[in-house]
């Protein structure tokens, strides 16, 4: 719904900005432009899907084979004490632990066809026990936190479309997408847990958060450290040794487990490329949509504004053309991902502004979506804080994607 919304509101400003450039400044080619940019944001995004099946048929054939091999399980296990923790209201053995632990494994993986269904079967059995059935529960609300802030290891999908926009390494941005989606889930664990007074200071709790924290303080301190020009080269180069690790350990687990790896890996593969061809209509709808608008100048004025506003308090302004991907992500995924994509497409994916764009795609789920998808599947109606909650998390994991940004790429 909220995508309606988006989409429609895009043109009706496209159509009004250009009714003013037209009237008052007599600019008589602000509607032909906007017709051009239409076609050619269809053109665009027809092209980028298209493009996008090769990359994604190889991470969905590697995935299949991890999935198969066992990996997701293995992530329940690691994760299953902490979680036992965050979910005090839950009994030890409830059903609904397994469905938690698997959901959050998958998205850490960027699983995300495996994780929905997951997820949303989590939701019915909390549902089960949840005493007042319109109304969301603690543990409801922790899970849903949890997958709105978006803790990804892989984030698959963003290096995906920055190889179709020719990135030159399109996973130059995993290190501070990993840092910036830690921040986001960090503050949007720690305000529900302060909502439910859940004791962080818990034995369990200090061990995960504690251990994590100082990884990452560990990371962020060694980069810190190194001359802004070796940064960007020893973040790809780890970047890629432990993407490529992990390639190697999907392949071994599938060996342990007797799994055909060639045939699972076609298997995955032909879900990339149906996923490919799905996404076509939704990019080039968003898309033609942003064309219209930038075409009329929207665009250009939402930016000079908000460039306007950080110059006035000193701050530097060169991640501010990539503000559009950040407001929208809260409200529509695939709304979020046309801006990252048009950034790409403006300023080029190796531009520190299509770097900040993509950190920000990766840093944060979109909260409004994930919400109406499971809460909306068992009824829920009354979500108490889980807006306010997710919010948080969205807004910490956009300012410290752009921090991050700032650190590896400026």
């Amino acid at each position: 719904m909220a995508l309606n919304y988006i989409w429609i509101g895009f043109f009706l400003i496209a159509f009004i900005v250009g009714l003013v450039r037209l009237i008052f400044l007599g600019d008589m080619e602000v509607f032909p432009n906007m017709v051009n940019g239409t076609f050619a944001a269809a053109e665009t995004g027809f092209t980028i899907s298209l493009g996008l099946t090769g990359v994604l048929t190889l991470w969905l054939g590697l995935m299949k084979i991890g999935e198969k091999g066992g990996i997701v399980k293995i992530f329940a296990r690691l994760v299953g004490p902490f979680f036992a923790k965050l979910f005090p209201e839950l009994p030890k053995n409830h059903p609904a632990f397994a469905s938690i632990f698997m959901n959050v494994s998958a998205n850490m993986l960027g699983l995300d066809n495996a994780a929905t269904p997951l997820g949303l079967k989590a939701m019915k059995e909390m549902q089960e026990s949840n005493k007042e059935k319109d109304t969301a529960s603690n543990a409801m609300i922790m899970f849903l936190v949890l997958n709105t802030s978006g803790l990804t290891i892989l984030p698959i999908s963003i290096m995906v479309y920055r190889a179709q926009m020719g990135a030159t390494d399109p996973s130059d941005i995993f290190i501070p997408i990993l840092l910036a989606t830690y921040f986001s889930t960090l503050a949007g664990l720690i305000s529900v847990a302060l909502y439910q007074k859940i004791n962080l200071l818990n034995k369990t709790i200090l061990a995960y958060l504690g251990g994590l924290t100082l990884l990452i303080a560990g990371i962020i301190y060694y980069f810190s450290t190194l001359p802004k020009e070796s940064i960007a080269g020893i973040s790809s180069l780890f970047s890629n040794v432990l993407l490529f690790s992990i390639i190697i350990l999907f392949i071994l687990l599938g060996i342990r487990k007797k799994v055909n790896i060639y045939e699972t890996f076609i298997e995955g593969a032909k879900e990339g490329f149906q996923v490919a061809i799905k996404i076509i209509p939704f990019l080039v709808a968003i898309l033609v949509a942003i064309g219209a608008f930038r075409a009329s100048g929207a665009m250009d004025m939402l930016i000079d504004g908000i460039r306007y506003t950080f110059a006035a308090m000193a701050i530097d302004t060169d991640f501010i053309e990539a503000l559009p991907t950040a407001l929208m992500k809260p409200l529509s995924g695939s709304g979020a991902r046309g801006m990252m994509v048009d950034a790409m497409d403006t300023y080029g994916a190796d531009s520190f502004v299509g770097r900040v764009a993509s950190t920000v795609q990766g840093s944060t789920d979109t909260t409004f979506y994930v919400i109406a998808v499971y809460f909306g599947s068992v009824g829920i109606k009354k979500t108490r804080y889980a807006v306010t909650c997710g919010l948080i998390a969205d807004f910490v994991g956009i300012i410290a994607a752009i921090m991050m940004a700032y650190l590896f790429f400026h």
